[in-house]
């Protein structure tokens, strides 16, 4: 039976025709030789050209990657071989290595050794730690050297493919060879060794159209593969998989079983004459050179075969050998973290027959099943003793212990737990998978069919592209995966078995209630477990998420792919393996999967009794997912981090809750939200002290100013002129009538013109105090401008009512420390636009005897408070402030609205 391999085209692209192919052991590269001249890097995951070399105009037949020293090593039919680092992308040496055309070059694993074969019938050794020195010639083929390659089980060795039909082994040190293989009955183009295993094979490629199979310790030939209908141009041993790839001048690639022999697969993509074949180790990527291009094709999967029983036993396989972990023998004393490896003991469990594609666990951990090659293997999990077999390409237990085995597409199996044949079944459709679990399901491309242990009674048949199947312990929970979406599904067993026990005939459909359609989720499931009603598992993103109730949340985000072992109750871990059998464990707690399953269902008390035994570690994943719910107020209960806790309280106007922790934090952002909260709900007292913990002075600003509280304004000018805060200051002090403190600020702040100006506006008398100052400071920088300032006492005819402003400040000074109540505010209101001045002048016009004006008189106010409360900005222009006035949102005023203390 087949091997049935995936194989997945990974790159195409279109070039001059390939003649070597190699890839690197850690960029994503493929590095081209071409029949141009030319010698390219593609990157395969871009699907872009990384780097190209421009060798020479003759064809260069092959080229390596030196990952190690980060060099391209190329040799051409101009005889020469040249070095390039392919970081820099300079030239390390180029020199003349042979007289003819260079046919290889391979590369020693661990020596700074080159190997080259030309159709001059030579070999030769170059060692780049000697200058690229010729330290070996191989004399005695008697045609052209085709290809070289090293040994991998023994790299003082190497093997030597010619036209003269023979293949030769070398010993490094030696100049004959060790002995000659007449291979082939006509020139032979390609040689390979066996990696996968203890067997001493080589394989060969021959313009016989053959390709043949040696032992070199027996010099005997052990298998011809013969199909090919022209030359054999590339052959190799997967290092990974059990088979053996050729390429042939008739364009086709073939696939082999390399223990069989038998053939697997023939690959023909349209690229025309297949000239060379690239692998490498530890990758299932394979690249093809071709006339026409390259070809990058990535072989079955590369999901790990291994199966852990409920115990923590882990058994997998590595081709062919059958080894085993335990989980539990981790060391008390090693801390186990979250997404670490575990440093767990491997031991050799055995071998197996055939090459194991998959490898399943029965329910109670006593026997595994091993599958591939077309057949199975049932063995005991202690002892790895065969205990049955047969053929099948597909192998499922039951939920009980039974197991059925797909043969054919047509054919089923049912065998019972003592490994008995009790059914055979023919569907009706084409089954392409089978899934065990509590019911046995068959799928076609389009549907999936349900059908019953016992008795193989069709029970649901559904309508969706199956990729995968998922069943709960329980059997009551089923997910079903597909490429885009999963399906949780509930099993109504009872409904099911009234059906069948009433007679009625089941139709093509099956027993229509059988399943409930509880929750579908867009992700795509690589693999997943059930534990409970929890459904775990990674997603196309590799991440790992848990599915409550269709509430979906990330555990962890993988750094590579990983898949699902199992779940170890004991240790409330799930675990995980990646492609390099490495094991790590996430914690997940049962008690934490129980409580959000109770409180899914809404039995609220059952879940409280829960919580107590979930550690308080864990309180606030229990709280987010509360929150998700929409329980803020069971979420505030539960939670224990402050700063969450805090945004929960505030979410919900706990406003109290919140202070306390803010108190508790000492978090000045957390102090101005808590403020500004309860600034907008009222609470005022609350709000003042919030926003001084927070040292928000522009928030106290506005509340002191929204309450008319002449007292707090007067500790905000002082609180925030230590704190350097000038513009909260000034406007405190200017709200406060303070104007000489006001004054003061701005020659402190070195702000003399602003001085200046608001001197000429307010308090004329201070004006030419202040001139003298902007006049020494602006001296400094512009002695011409300095003098051309103008002092009011020097020149009161520049000054337009001069003596009248000075009147009015004289008049009004007494009164500035005068603060009438807030709620007075509506009836000085509508005075805030009268220009003193133009008032005075006025009065005194009207035969006025005294200029003092009665509080109320005239508006004397220059800050009013808006509609809100708050109160506006000064502006001042200098144009505007000759006549004394100053602008306050656009409107005249030559005083300022102070505020009374309120109560």
């Amino acid at each position: 039976m087949p091997l049935r391999l995936e194989i997945k085209r990974k790159l195409a692209q279109r070039s001059e025709r390939v003649k070597s192919v190699d890839l690197h052991p850690t960029e994503p590269w493929i590095l081209v030789s071409l029949y141009s001249g030319s010698v390219c890097i593609w990157n395969y995951q871009s699907q872009t050209t990384a780097k190209s070399f421009e060798v020479t105009e003759l064809p260069v037949r092959s080229a390596k990657f030196i990952a190690r020293k980060q060099w391209i090593v190329a040799g051409a039919d101009d005889m020469f071989i040249r070095v390039y680092n392919y970081n820099k992308m300079d030239k390390v040496k180029v020199f003349e290595a042979h007289t003819d055309y260079i046919r290889c070059v391979a590369v020693h694993p661990t020596l700074p050794y080159v190997l080259s074969s030309s159709d001059d019938m030579l070999i030769k050794l170059w060692d780049w730690e000697k200058g690229w020195m010729c330290t070996q010639i191989f004399e005695g083929h008697s045609h052209y050297v085709m290809q070289v390659t090293f040994n991998p089980k023994d790299t003082n060795t190497f093997a030597s493919a010619s036209l003269d039909r023979t293949i030769k082994i070398w010993n490094l040190g030696s100049p004959d060879p060790n002995f000659t293989l007449d291979a082939h009955l006509k020139g032979v183009n390609c040689v390979d060794y066996f990696t996968g295993g203890d067997r001493p094979y080589l394989i060969t490629g021959s313009d016989d159209h053959t390709a043949k199979v040696w032992d070199y310790q027996t010099k005997s030939c052990v298998q011809t593969l013969e199909g090919h209908t022209h030359n054999v141009s590339a052959v190799c041993f997967h290092p990974e998989l059990p088979i053996i790839m050729t390429g042939s001048e008739d364009g086709t690639v073939r696939i082999w079983h390399s223990t069989t022999y038998r053939l697997e697969n023939t690959l023909n993509y349209g690229l025309e004459r297949v000239w060379a074949v690239g692998y490498m180790k530890g990758s299932r990527r394979v690249v093809i050179g071709y006339d026409e291009g390259t070809i990058m094709i990535k072989i079955g999967r590369e999901e790990p075969v291994a199966s852990m029983d409920n115990s923590g036993k882990i058994i997998w396989a590595k081709h062919n050998e059958i080894q085993t972990v335990n989980i539990k023998t981790v060391g008390a004393d090693f801390e186990v973290t979250d997404g670490e490896r575990l440093p767990l003991a491997v031991k050799e469990l055995g071998s197996c027959d055939l090459y194991p594609q998959s490898l399943k666990h029965n329910p109670n951990g006593r026997f595994v099943v091993v599958c591939g090659d077309g057949e199975y293997i049932i063995y005991t999990a202690l002892a790895w003793r065969n205990r049955s077999f047969g053929s099948g390409l597909e192998f499922v237990w039951s939920s009980d212990g039974e197991y059925a085995v797909r043969e054919s597409t047509s054919r089923i199996k049912i065998f019972s737990k003592a490994f008995q044949e009790k059914k055979s079944m023919r569907p009706t459709f084409s089954t392409e998978r089978i899934f065990g679990g509590t019911l046995l399901a068959m799928c076609s491309n389009d549907f999936i069919c349900f059908y019953d242990w016992a008795e193989c009674r069709l029970i649901r048949r559904i309508d969706v592209n199956v990729k995968n199947l998922y069943w709960a312990d329980s059997g009551d929970l089923v997910s079903i995966a597909s490429d885009t979406s999963f399906y949780i599904l509930k099993y109504n067993r009872d409904v099911v078995s009234s059906y069948l026990d009433s007679g009625k005939p089941v139709d093509e459909q099956g027993v229509e209630d059988a399943f409930e359609l509880l929750h579908e989720t867009n992700e795509r499931v690589r693999t997943g477990i059930w534990v409970g009603d929890c459904f775990i598992y990674n997603n196309s993103s590799w991440r790992l998420n848990y599915c409550v109730g269709g509430e979906v949340t990330t555990m962890f985000h993988l750094d590579r792919p990983m898949y699902l072992l199992g779940y170890l109750a004991s240790q409330s871990r799930v675990y995980l393996i990646d492609k390099e059998f490495n094991v790590v464990g996430y914690t997940l707690l049962l008690s934490l999967i129980e409580y959000k399953t109770l409180v899914m269902r809404g039995d609220l008390d059952r879940a409280n009794e829960i919580l107590l035994s979930i550690p308080k570690e864990h309180h606030d994943s229990v709280a987010h997912f509360l929150e998700s719910r929409g329980m803020l107020e069971d979420a505030l209960e539960v939670a224990t981090d402050p700063n969450y806790r805090f945004d929960l309280a505030v979410q919900l106007g706990r406003l109290e809750v919140a202070k306390a922790i803010a108190v508790e934090v000492k978090s000045e952002s957390k102090w101005k939200q808590l403020g500004e909260l309860a600034m907008s709900t009222g609470k005022l007292e609350m709000a003042e002290e919030c926003l001084s913990h927070a040292m928000d002075l522009s928030g106290l600003l506005l509340l002191y100013s929204a309450l008319g509280d002449a007292e707090g304004i007067s500790k905000l000018a002082s609180l925030a002129k230590e704190q350097g805060k000038n513009n909260v200051a000034f406007l405190c002090l200017f709200m406060l009538g303070k104007l000489d403190e006001c004054l003061q600020l701005l020659v402190e702040s070195n702000r003399i013109p602003e001085a200046a100006l608001m001197a000429r506006s307010y308090l004329p008398s201070k004006v030419s105090e202040i001139v003298a100052i902007w006049r020494s400071d602006l001296n400094k920088v512009n002695q011409k401008a300095a003098e051309s300032l103008a002092d009011p006492e020097e020149y009161p005819n520049l000054f337009e009512d001069w003596q009248v402003a000075l009147a009015v400040e004289s008049n009004l000074s007494e009164e500035r420390g005068i603060h009438p109540p807030a709620a007075e505010y509506l009836s000085h209101a509508e005075k805030a636009n009268i220009n003193l001045v133009e008032a005075f002048k006025s009065m005194q016009i009207d035969g006025e005897d005294e200029t003092h004006l009665e509080n109320g008189d005239s508006s004397h106010e220059l800050v009013e408070e808006n509609e809100e409360g708050q109160e506006e900005a000064v502006e001042v222009d200098a144009d505007d402030s000759s006549d004394g006035a100053v602008l306050v949102n656009g409107n005249e005023a030559d005083e300022q609205w102070v505020l009374a203390p309120h109560h």
